[in-house]
């Protein structure tokens, strides 16, 4: 570590290495440890500082970089969960729980794209429901046409580590959401199995709520503003003072988006289900919290829910 100091600093070189006295012991490997454990103390406490009083969970997890060698990454985060067995389990896993507390927990948009994609017929229809609408938008000329725009793809699956690939797969099925629509309405009446048309009516109430579309549109804006930066750190070479400007950037957009963020999302995401057919709540109605009891609860309006 000193000589690499050095190597950026001559007056260091000359100072610390070159007219040390020899019996300096601050280049043994004891007092280079020591020196490393003051770091660490000191971003520990900048850490705990940071949380305060906040419940968080700890998370660490491997994941392959560019170059295809495990990284190990150390995440303290609010609530999280990871696609292991125990934690994905759909009956008996936390992501039960989670559900059960949230329907609209993330785990149910990889579900719909699972039985949207789940054969090749399925697949095919898809793509023949994508490229009416696109022929249709055209028509009206509601889209511009051109080289290499208004191409007719796939809903993306999402990787197990690639956050990137969770962005791709949001923006997928927002581009191909009433196709998805159309293909659920099939399976839903002409599903081979009682289990496949259940899970379809299922999938297909859920696309047609508000509020699977509200949540899918923060996580579009959010996972949008940190797709850069998750790109950035999956590359091979890392410039560590380029990978601190990006989180900080990061980091301000975040905080943009959920301070001033609100008029614009809520725009975007009532014209989608405008266009989508999908009913907006009145957002100065009084909201009501289904299971819980209206006496013990607080008078406020749909859109302080939101």
């Amino acid at each position: 570590m000193l000589e690499l100091l050095t190597s950026y600093n001559e007056q260091v070189g000359a100072l610390v290495l070159d007219n040390a006295p020899q019996n300096a012991k601050y280049t043994s490997h004891q007092i280079q440890n020591e020196i490393l454990h003051v770091f660490a103390r000191n971003v520990q406490s900048s850490i705990r500082h940071e949380i305060g009083d906040a419940r968080f969970c700890l998370i660490v997890d491997e994941a392959r970089d560019e170059s295809r060698r495990e990284q190990m990454a150390l995440v303290i985060r609010g609530q999280g969960y990871d696609g292991a067995s125990n934690m994905r389990g759909e009956w008996n896993g936390l992501q039960a729980l989670f559900i059960n507390d949230c329907p609209y927990a993330y785990y149910n948009l990889i579900f719909i794209i699972n039985i949207v994609s789940a054969s090749c017929k399925r697949n095919d229809e898809l793509r023949a429901f994508q490229a009416a609408t696109i022929e249709h938008l055209v028509d009206i000329s509601e889209i511009e046409t051109g080289k290499g725009v208004n191409q007719v793809g796939d809903l993306q699956r999402p990787g197990d580590s690639k956050w990137s690939s969770h962005f791709k797969s949001i923006c997928s099925l927002i581009k191909m959401y009433g196709a998805t629509c159309l293909v659920l309405e099939n399976i839903a009446l002409d599903g081979s199995t009682y289990s496949q048309r259940g899970d379809a009516a299922f999938s297909f109430k859920l696309l047609m709520s508000f509020d699977f579309a509200f949540i899918l549109h923060i996580m579009k804006n959010v996972m949008g503003i940190t797709d850069v930066l998750c790109q950035a750190l999956q590359q091979k070479s890392q410039d560590i003072l380029n990978a601190m400007h990006l989180v900080t950037t990061t980091k301000t957009l975040i905080h943009k988006l959920r301070d001033d963020g609100w008029e614009t999302l809520l725009e975007e995401v009532t014209s989608f289900c405008k266009h989508q057919d999908i009913e907006v709540p009145d957002m100065d109605a009084c909201f009501s919290s289904v299971g819980r009891s209206r006496s013990k609860t607080k008078s406020i309006t749909v859109e302080h829910h939101y």
